[in-house]
């Protein structure tokens, strides 16, 4: 798993892919964000390279992008890729533990976070923070839609639903 962060601007991306097949690797899941000014790349990578030399072959980009790197072995593990079934939205004034509160109860029920995206928005001295969470729930909604209750009575917006997935 290689992560690379560093200030935001075109090319990143461009950069470092080129160096990593130039390096002889192989890319496989990626997700690649921009967070407040900062790019963020999170990428699975084959090649056979050890981490060192992994490392070495990006060292330039990372030097001239001012990215910082990080290089974690780890098996790829891309047979075993649930897909969720579940979406919760979330919306509430901003404030601390908000994403806390939402994710431990989810946790209660055996829900199975996938992917989280939250931004902040709204007017100055009013702002609303907004979280989208992907998952898989072997419960109910009804049962997820009752663990927020507390939540809901404290002004906290939650809508869940399923996710539709077509295959074929």
């Amino acid at each position: 798993m290689l992560t690379l962060v560093g200030e935001d601007r075109p090319g990143i991306v461009a950069a470092v892919t080129r160096a990593l097949y130039d390096a002889g690797c192989n890319l496989g899941e990626a997700s690649m964000i921009r967070l407040g000014g900062n790019f963020t790349i999170m990428l699975m990578v084959n090649g056979g390279q050890p981490g060192a030399r992994l490392e070495e072959a990006l060292a330039p980009v990372a030097a001239d992008l001012g990215l910082r790197c990080h290089i974690d072995p780890i098996p790829g593990a891309l047979d075993r890729h649930p897909v969720p079934n579940i979406q919760v939205r979330v919306m509430g004034a901003d404030r601390a533990g908000i994403v806390a509160e939402v994710t431990e109860v989810l946790a209660a029920t055996g829900f199975n976070i996938l992917e989280l995206d939250s931004s902040v928005c709204g007017e100055p001295g009013r702002p609303l923070y907004i979280m989208n969470i992907l998952g898989c729930s072997g419960e109910a909604l009804e049962v997820l839609d009752e663990a927020m209750a507390g939540l809901r009575a404290r002004g906290v917006s939650i809508d869940i639903a399923p996710i539709e997935t077509m295959i074929g």
